[in-house]
């Protein structure tokens, strides 16, 4: 026999199934870049911690811990990187975000199982500069062949000159 007490003795029902969850954070660069980044992380609470985590955080846990340490530790490991190296060495800042976010979100009694950036989104300013390089990039590669084209035709000009000249002389 088990003897309850309404309201003392409610069962409180948590998912502890693995639950995606994605979380935004505007933040700058080493160069001071402006950037959006989206973060994917899956989770899943500590099913022996629940108990402590229902006293301190709540049902919403994950509303209250993960995009507050998700900010913090975005802002602090995007800020070690300049813009480019953001996009060059996707990998590591993922390793490194979530080093970061496993060492983090445990004292919490939260478990996270994978985390990825999906989205990297940088400001107008550094795109139109991309943009602009990119443009020069095309144009000095077009004068370069332009160079090239001109001297082929000087060479050909010389080639064929030479020949007449050899022509003119065998002629007469």
């Amino acid at each position: 026999m088990h003897i309850r007490f309404l309201g003392i003795d409610d069962p409180k029902t948590f998912d502890i199934r693995l639950r995606p969850r994605v979380l935004n954070t505007m933040t700058g660069t080493k160069d001071l870049q402006m950037v959006n980044i989206r973060l994917r992380v899956l989770f899943r609470p500590v099913a022996e911690k629940l108990p402590h985590i229902y006293r301190t955080l709540g049902f919403d846990y994950d509303e209250r811990v993960l995009p507050s340490i998700s900010n913090e530790i975005l802002k602090a490991v995007v800020a070690e990187y300049k813009a480019e190296e953001l996009i060059q060495k996707r990998d590591q800042v993922s390793a490194r975000i979530l080093e970061l976010m496993l060492e983090k979100v445990s004292t919490f009694g939260i478990e996270i199982e994978d985390l990825s950036l999906v989205d990297i989104q940088f400001g107008k300013e550094f795109m139109s500069a991309v943009e602009a390089k990119q443009v020069a990039q095309q144009e000095a590669e077009r004068f370069k062949f332009v160079v090239q084209e001109n001297e082929q035709k000087k060479l050909a000009a010389i080639i064929r000159a030479e020949g007449e000249a050899d022509a003119a002389k065998l002629i007469s």
